[in-house]
């Protein structure tokens, strides 16, 4: 009974940082500033409860949400190297993709594994979904943890064939601390994985 009492309590301290009775601003107009194959940009006039107006910009892609899958293989995590334009640079990260229209989170991020590292898991087990910058743009991100692997491959639409990178689990946090390891989906992605198999230090 004690237990229960205090996950009851916890809970209740959770949802007092998440909830508020706060009015949301009032959306005045929104206006198509750019267009882009890919992305859209918006502007967003806004009327704040306290009588205050700003506009801001944000960013619209398709509106599709995405998957991250973290692919499980024994005691090591597969990672891809893959060429990012945003920080012209080859970054690691975990396999990712867009929800085609029609799918599943699960049956995406499925999709995602046999294109990208030609595998496939018999075992999908979801983490949770975040968003990746609530801030300027709708993306939210479902993370998948993928274990009994096996061959199985699709074609994807990469421009080259992605680079596998075997990380073991052990040593996660060498990677979490790594400064040149910046991409922050996947930092956050590495840190639910390790609250769910228990090995952050």
């Amino acid at each position: 009974m004690k237990k229960a009492a205090c996950t009851s309590g916890r809970e209740e301290i959770i949802m007092s940082f998440l909830s508020t009775d706060k009015p949301k601003p009032q959306i005045l107009d929104v206006r198509i500033t750019a267009q882009t194959k890919v992305f859209q940009i918006q502007s967003v006039d806004l009327q704040f409860a306290n009588g205050q107006h700003r506009t801001y910009e944000r960013l619209t892609p398709s509106r599709r949400p995405a998957v991250m899958v973290m692919a499980l293989e024994g005691d090591n995590l597969l990672m891809v190297r893959e060429y990012a334009v945003g920080s012209e640079r080859y970054e690691l990260g975990c396999v990712k993709g867009l929800i085609d229209a029609g799918e599943t989170p699960e049956q995406a991020a499925l999709r995602e594994l046999q294109e990208e590292i030609g595998l496939g898991a018999r075992r999908l087990e979801p983490l949770r979904m975040f968003y990746v910058n609530p801030s300027h743009m709708f993306g939210p991100m479902y993370a998948f943890v993928a274990r009994d692997l096996y061959p199985s491959v699709l074609k994807g639409d990469e421009p080259e064939p992605l680079e596998i990178v075997r990380v073991p689990l052990a040593r996660l946090d060498e990677l979490i601390d790594d400064d040149q390891f910046g991409d922050a989906r996947t930092l956050a992605a590495l840190m639910l994985l390790q609250r769910a198999i228990g090995t952050a230090k």
